[in-house]
């Protein structure tokens, strides 16, 4: 018991002493002087900073928002982020399904068109016509584009 308080003591001697405040400066024969306090009418220079207050931890801003609210505010306010949250989530889905689809059909019609088999199209009067190879290497490029912009 009495070793853990002399212990202790000297442990607290030690830390009043760091915590002081050290000076640096000139005296009247130019010689460099170190101390806790400076003579007056000399420029003392300070080398260490005072230390800083002991305080609380700082919390993220969301924690001081939600200590400003009631507890019923601050449970509207999650149930109103998680909507928000399922919302883009289902939204990005469906941009991925689109884009997927958009994907197969585009290699679909590359396929067919690459085949080699005759495809036709029906004009605006309603009629059936055949693509020519000029119009099958348009629909092919075409197609290829569209490969490049949604099956990334």
């Amino acid at each position: 018991m009495m070793i853990r308080l002399s212990v202790f003591c000297a442990a607290l001697a030690f830390a009043t002493g760091a915590i002081a405040q050290q000076f640096k400066w000139v005296d009247r024969d130019g010689r460099v002087q170190y101390g806790d306090t400076p003579p007056p009418g000399v420029k003392a220079t300070r080398l260490k900073p005072p230390p800083a207050p002991i305080s609380a931890p700082s919390q993220p801003s969301a924690k001081k928002d939600a200590k400003k609210l009631t507890p019923e505010q601050a449970f509207q306010k999650r149930q109103q982020e998680q909507r928000e949250g399922a919302d883009k989530s289902a939204q990005e889905q469906a941009e991925a399904q689109s884009k997927r689809a958009n994907c197969e059909a585009a290699q679909s019609q590359l396929r067919q068109l690459q085949s080699g088999d005759r495809i036709s199209t029906t004009t605006a009067s309603g009629e059936r016509a055949f693509l020519d190879d000029a119009q099958r290497a348009r629909e092919t490029e075409r197609a290829q584009k569209a490969i490049s912009e949604w099956c990334k």
